[in-house]
């Protein structure tokens, strides 16, 4: 090697790469010969600045040079390519290339997992093994995790069996790998197994454990090993508050990022987007407020991705308006932009400003997706709009050439069912290009409980029952129909069959949040320290609203009991308790805000518009699907939920 080719090595591997370009240009201009061995250090350099470029250059003067099938050069331009991001070019050196070692195969297969290209990467793994070339304990890593990632577990299995059968070290690296692999694809037993062979386990490892068990719903077993982790990383930190944002335990998420923030580690976007997610699960508006000024605070402001989280956030937590400023203030915007208001406007009910969003963004030439679709077609769905849902979802196939999927044709079994057109809601089932799933069938079936449609509700019912036997909506409104029908052996059947299986109805549930302390309420609820205060003040409501006209509207009681017993279920609904508190504890003026699990009966939603025409008061209430803006005795959905 020249003299040279020592200090451009020492260049391309310092803080500040480019500076081998500025030597090399100066070796050009002055004349002096460059041999083969400066090329790799040389093209290290563009791939770490990702100047692709003069990385080109330095390909041409190479080949001019006649180093083109030299294979340390080759190596270099493959490294180059690769990390520039241009796989094809990096190929083409690969493919051309007399001899590959191990090394030459290692960075092609590395190129393919770093761009995500799961199957070709594993594609040439096999052309490896065909060739007689032994892969390399690096090699190996690089495919279990593209296995990981691809979700290929009969892969990663057989990747397992290879280092078996040819008998290598299973050393930290690979066990790693191994463990992250089977963590990623759901194989958790395999994962528990190996990494509990692991000594230390380290944060890497762990963080891998913590994020498959997250990933498949099992949030304490992934707490057990965080909890255990003597040294835990932001990494780590955030796989935990994912786990807990994702399996609807959004306080729990809040709460370890409270503790994230007293230990004084900044987080990262990644943090921040799951802790957003947990805060518009959770619907409490206080909280979403500060995460979006603590977001802005620490730099996140400008981001796409957080701005598009928090649009949902305030949507999620009933503030249209503040939804609609930070949309607004986006400097830039793209499809999940304008997506992510749509639906704000269509879960507040606004069908009209959802169809004048959607148009703005045709006209701001941004081509909207299969998810917009569905927003729009939802907005129409619970605003009534059947005719403009019709064109929509026609314009979706013939302007936008979209293919409807499940979701799209479960919108307009939704949008003719509550339009109470339930033949063409039957129709649009019976006519669809593949079999109606659960989701399907369960619109349908919704439309039938709300329109009292009993014998095709009964005919929907057992339709979801046989795609999943212990769909505990279809057996509540079996359970329902029959209880109208006045058939109580087969009420008592069907919950005698719900109860050997282990399956419950789901419990009405509703939260409030009040100085900073959320507050929960179950039916019939007297586990709260203020029950007395909360019930008393139910008496005084109920009092009140009689002199408006109010009675207690028991038809939703589908039990065996005496008029006076159904009128107390009725009354102790958990929104309604909820309601109390917000009564006796809140500011005289303030909004009252209520997230419930279920759908708002008819009873409540009578009652809470009363409330807020009696008391004065604007009262929020997210229900399983939408909002309700009560106000002055009126409601946002205009009746039509």
């Amino acid at each position: 090697p020249s003299l040279s080719t020592p200090f451009l090595r020492h260049l391309s591997r310092s803080s500040k790469p480019e500076f081998a370009f500025f030597v090399y240009q100066r070796l050009r201009n002055e004349g002096i010969p460059i041999d083969r061995f400066a090329f790799p250090p040389l093209l290290k350099a563009a791939s770490r600045v990702g100047w692709l470029a003069e990385g080109k250059e330095i390909h041409g003067f190479g080949f001019k040079s006649g180093f083109h099938s030299d294979p340390f050069v080759q190596t270099g331009l493959m490294v180059m390519y690769v990390g520039c991001g241009r796989l094809p070019e990096a190929r083409l050196v690969f493919d051309k290339m007399s001899y590959r070692d191990i090394v030459a195969w290692r960075i092609m297969i590395d190129g393919y997992c770093q761009s995500e290209l799961f199957d070709d990467a594993l594609e040439l793994f096999e052309e490896m093994k065909r060739a007689n070339i032994e892969a390399d304990k690096f090699v190996l890593s690089s495919i279990l995790s593209a296995c990981g990632r691809a979700g290929n577990l009969d892969c990663g299995k057989a990747i397992h069996d290879y280092i078996i059968q040819k008998e290598l070290v299973i050393d930290a690296r690979l066990r790693c790998a191994l463990v992250t692999m089977y963590a990623s694809c759901g194989c958790m037993d395999m994962a528990q197994q190996l990494y509990d062979q692991m000594i230390p386990k380290n944060v890497v490892l762990s963080t891998a454990m913590v994020s498959g068990y997250s990933r498949h719903g099992r949030v304490k077993d992934a707490r057990l090993i965080f909890d255990q982790m003597v040294e835990k990383d932001l990494v780590s930190w955030s796989a935990m508050i994912s786990g807990y944002a994702e399996s609807d335990q959004p306080q729990e998420a809040l709460r370890l990022f409270n503790e994230l923030q007293i230990l004084g580690i900044r987080p990262d976007k990644v943090t921040m987007l799951s802790v957003i997610s947990a805060c518009a699960n959770l619907g409490v508006l206080d909280k979403a407020k500060w995460i979006h000024v603590y977001a802005d605070k620490n730099g996140f402001g400008g981001s796409l991705r957080i701005n598009n989280a928090l649009i949902d956030m305030y949507a999620k937590c009933g503030s249209l308006e503040r939804a609609r400023n930070v949309f607004e203030k986006m400097t830039s915007r793209n499809v999940i932009s304008w997506t992510s208001m749509i639906n704000a406007f269509a879960i507040h009910g606004d069908a009209n400003n959802a169809l004048r969003c959607f148009q703005k963004m045709k006209e701001a030439c941004v081509e909207p997706n299969g998810v917009t679709f569905v927003g729009v077609l939802y907005a129409c769905s619970h605003a009534g709009l059947v005719e403009e849902g019709r064109k929509i979802f026609a314009s979706m196939i013939n302007e936008h050439n979209i293919t409807p999927k499940h979701e799209h044709y479960g919108c307009m079994v939704d949008l003719f069912g509550r339009a109470n057109l339930l033949r063409e809601a039957v129709e649009i089932v019976e006519t669809m290009p593949f079999a109606p799933n659960v989701v399907i069938w369960g619109s349908l079936m919704s439309a039938c409980q709300i329109h009292g449609e009993t014998e095709l509700g009964e005919f929907t019912a057992k339709r979801v029952l046989e795609l999943e036997p212990d769909h505990d909506g279809a057996l509540v409104l079996l359970s329902n129909i029959y209880a109208k029908e006045r058939k109580w052996k087969n009420v008592g059947d069907l919950r005698q069959l719900m109860k050997e299986r282990g399956i419950c109805k789901e419990r009405g549930c509703s939260r409030i949040e009040l100085n900073d302390e959320v507050h929960e309420f179950l039916v019939a609820d007297r586990n709260h320290k203020q029950v007395y205060e909360i019930y008393e003040k139910l008496n005084e409501v109920v009092s009140r609203l009689k002199l408006d006209g109010y009675a207690p509207n028991t038809g939703c009681v589908l039990v065996d009991l005496e008029e006076e017993e159904k009128r107390e279920v009725v009354l102790w609904h958990s929104e309604k308790l909820a309601l109390c508190y917000g009564l006796i504890n809140g500011a005289k003026d303030s909004c009252i805000r209520i997230v419930k699990n279920l759908r708002v009966c008819e009873d409540c939603h009578t009652f809470l518009k009363l409330v807020s025409k009696v008391y004065r008061r604007e009262i929020v209430v997210r229900d399983r699907t939408r909002f309700h803006h009560y106000r002055d005795g009126v409601c946002s959905c205009r009746d039509y939920w």
